[in-house]
């Protein structure tokens, strides 16, 4: 089969880049500096959401399947430096070329990672061939909108129409699978601040395998997988998740386990 990679991102300020644009010295703690910042974007348009050239990569959750099975993890440690992750993330698409699914995408975590592999200085030109070397490329890339080497879940199943949105906790619940857990990306630089990266990995992986079982669950829809098979992959997540010692899996086969749930 061809392997499979789901991600998603965890960010945070881009506090050295905040003080070299505004002239802040290092006298100014990273806390004051996001602070101004947030202050700043909610004065000129009314939130705090940050350009996404000034968002900080602080974590990449996987979820890869293949052949061997099915992993989810987040590439690195927490307190890698940004360039490593990136560097890793782009490193998996050089020696698989994974079909990319992600939710938002197109909208939030690709273009986020192409501004910041610019500013670090990360290669990544298995990802951004588009057919000069191989021609596989040039009618399905990893950038064209429209191409399948990257499906962004939520802009297909909202039929490329920003209005129709819809949020992936939601449709991970009414899909019978258990949502976010306790953490949403408004908190990510609260508990980042507070030491909590941990928490932080954990909720992002979280996000990639509900992504992931959304997925399964549209590639049913769409007649790519039988029942069977599809009961398959999903009980191929629950079998994995139970052989990981980690608290925030415990907490997820709970709520999945609740009454109502798949």
């Amino acid at each position: 089969m061809t392997p499979i990679l789901v991600f998603d991102l965890e960010t945070i300020p881009d506090v050295e880049g905040l003080r070299a644009l505004n002239g802040w010295g290092p006298d100014v703690g990273d806390e004051e500096v996001a602070e101004r910042a947030f202050t700043a974007r909610r004065e000129a348009v009314g939130h705090d959401f940050l350009p996404l050239h000034l968002q900080k990569i602080a974590v990449v959750g996987c979820a890869f399947r293949d052949d061997d099975g099915f992993r989810v993890k987040c590439i690195g440690k927490a307190d890698d430096p940004e360039a490593k992750l990136i560097d890793g993330f782009y490193k998996t698409i050089e020696r698989y070329t994974p079909q990319l699914v992600s939710w938002n995408g197109s909208g939030f975590d690709l273009p986020v990672l192409h501004y910041r592999a610019l500013i670090q200085g990360v290669q990544a030109s298995r990802y951004w061939e588009m057919g000069e070397d191989d021609r596989d490329f040039k009618y399905s890339n990893y950038i064209s909108r429209y191409h399948n080497r990257h499906i962004d879940l939520m802009d297909l199943l909202a039929k490329y129409n920003g209005r129709a949105n819809a949020p992936l906790d939601e449709l991970a619940k009414l899909c019978g699978f258990p949502g976010k857990l306790g953490m949403d990306g408004s908190q990510v630089w609260h508990a980042w601040r507070n030491g909590d990266a941990d928490e932080v990995r954990g909720y992002c992986e979280t996000d990639v395998v509900n992504t992931w079982l959304v997925y399964c669950r549209f590639r049913f829809m769409r007649g790519e997988l039988t029942k069977a098979q599809y009961d398959a992959e999903v009980a191929l997540v629950r079998t994995t998740l139970e052989g990981i010692d980690e608290p925030h899996w415990y907490q997820y086969l709970d709520a999945w386990a609740a009454p109502g749930r798949g």
